[in-house]
């Protein structure tokens, strides 16, 4: 029996055709997107303005708090507005008077990571880490020994540039030239792995190699009195984010590529054979005087944000400096930069209206770390807890700001050292290798215009990185940390 074709030339009452239905779809898909954060906030303000213990502007700051984060954890839109937004609403309701609003910029945080971005982007537009970078590259002889340099090379680029995309950026050109000398994809592969990996675990290594680490600091100030100098979070750091770095770096190996492969002769030809240029010959005086001054910041008296305002004018000095000032401001993230500010204001609210203190009250206690002691046990829930926190909140400094408050004034409530906490906690915050949307660097690498890595070949990694990181921080801190004034 013949098949039968009906053909619809007129379509039928109420029923849309197959275009005018996606189009429809697409149109109210902002209603669905909308009914997770508007249910997480309706609740929130049941949770939270109900309480008549708290008074008034806490429960204002908690409100505002809490919008922000599940603003930051449900949305796309971008973490500084959702910040900024937050304050607003915090200054308008009565929760904070509105001078913290011009007050949000005037921290030493912010003036350390303008110095900072300055020193970045004239390490970039110079040409120095590029030029580094694939200087020591091209002298691996194999594809082993080129990941263990690149491994070596990537490590201190975090004392330079205080971003993981900045970092990214510079290693991009270096990526393309190493991937054209192996022409396999699957070595393609694990090198676009490799390199945000070791950039993102690396960060741990200084005080400036993420933003969280300037709020987080500035935190641990306003509540425990107390703060972590760049030579002490280098001495804590270094050696973590160097074994980290290594660790992951051998994993990939292991994970990505066959011996064959490994010990496959390998020649990366060097682009750049001109002798080093005046710019960076004096850029790398300039960072290198910088460094130094932060590092031996208890002789000298200077603190680390004027020694970086200081470094950012020599670079961008008229006439005799790397950048003009024009590009100088553009090198800096603004966005980073109004974010920490907005961020910094409501961590300071929540602490003085003791919202902070309410939050480890009602959230931690049902976590158990609580009742944890002082062992291993508080140790493996406070890693645990911070090395998760990357899948349920994106934003790198988003984690810093909802997740400090509360972790020190856990530390208070269980009379644990809260410096020891803050860098553990820290430590696992820098870990986000789930998925590419939790880093920019992972995006970076996945979104260029060769074949790189699939979504499935990083939480591959990150299956075994996750308890590699966790195997990690309990060797270091009882073989380590807990040693030299990190002991919990």
């Amino acid at each position: 029996m013949a098949s039968v074709i009906r053909v619809n030339f007129w379509p039928r009452p109420g029923v849309p055709e197959p275009s005018a239905a996606r189009a429809h779809g697409r149109r109210f898909r902002w209603v669905v997107d909308a009914m997770l954060p508007l249910a997480m906030t309706i609740t929130a303000a049941i949770g939270v303005l109900l309480p008549t213990s708290l008074p008034t502007a806490a429960r204002i700051a908690l409100f505002a708090f809490a919008l922000a984060v599940i603003l930051w954890s449900t949305t796309s839109i971008n973490a500084a507005y959702v910040a900024l937004a937050a304050l607003l609403l915090l200054i308008l309701a009565g929760g904070s008077p509105q001078e913290q609003l011009y007050d949000a910029l005037a921290s030493d945080v912010i003036w350390l990571m303008i110095g900072a971005f300055v020193l970045g982007g004239a390490v970039q537009k110079t040409g120095l880490a590029a030029r580094i970078t694939q200087l020591v590259v091209a002298r691996a002889r194999t594809v082993r020994q080129m990941f263990w340099l690149l491994t070596t090379v990537l490590i201190p680029l975090s004392f330079f540039i205080p971003s993981t995309s900045g970092r990214a950026a510079v290693a991009i050109p270096v990526f393309r030239s190493i991937a054209d000398a192996a022409g396999d994809r699957r070595i393609t592969r694990a090198l676009a792995l490799l390199m945000p990996t070791v950039i993102l675990v690396a960060t741990i290594t200084t005080l400036i190699g993420a933003g969280s680490h300037l709020i987080a600091n500035n935190l641990l100030s306003q509540i425990a009195g107390q703060r972590i100098s760049f030579a002490r979070w280098a001495l804590y750091g270094v050696p973590f984010g160097v074994a980290a770095s290594y660790a992951s770096c051998w994993v990939i190996m292991r994970l990505f590529l066959d011996r064959e492969r490994l010990g496959r002769e390998l020649e990366v030809p060097q682009r750049i054979n001109r002798p080093l240029s005046r710019a960076e010959r004096s850029t790398l005086l300039v960072a290198a005087a910088m460094v130094l001054l932060w590092t031996t910041e208890n002789w000298h008296g200077f603190g680390v944000a004027t020694v970086a305002t200081v470094g950012a004018m020599l670079l961008t000095l008229p006439g005799a400096g790397v950048l003009s000032w024009k590009d100088g401001l553009r090198a800096v993230s603004w966005n980073l930069i109004i974010f920490v500010g907005a961020a910094l204001v409501l961590g300071q609210t929540l602490i003085k209206t003791g919202a902070a203190q309410w939050i480890i009250d009602q959230a931690f206690a049902v976590s158990g770390i609580a009742g944890a002691g002082s062992g291993l046990l508080s140790l493996l829930l406070l890693a645990f807890i911070s090395l998760t926190s990357h899948i349920y909140m994106t934003s790198h400094t988003a984690r810093a700001a909802a997740l400090v408050p509360p972790i020190l004034y856990l530390a208070n409530s269980l009379d644990l050292n809260p410096i020891a906490v803050l860098f553990i906690s820290t430590v696992g915050m820098d870990y986000c290798l789930t998925f590419p949307v939790s880093s920019k660097a992972l995006l970076m690498f996945q979104e260029l215009e060769v074949e790189t890595y699939q979504p499935a070949d990083l939480l591959r990694l990150s299956s075994v990185l996750l308890l590699v990181h966790l195997g990690l921080i309990v060797i270091f801190y009882y073989c380590y940390w807990r040693w030299i004034g990190l002991a919990l």
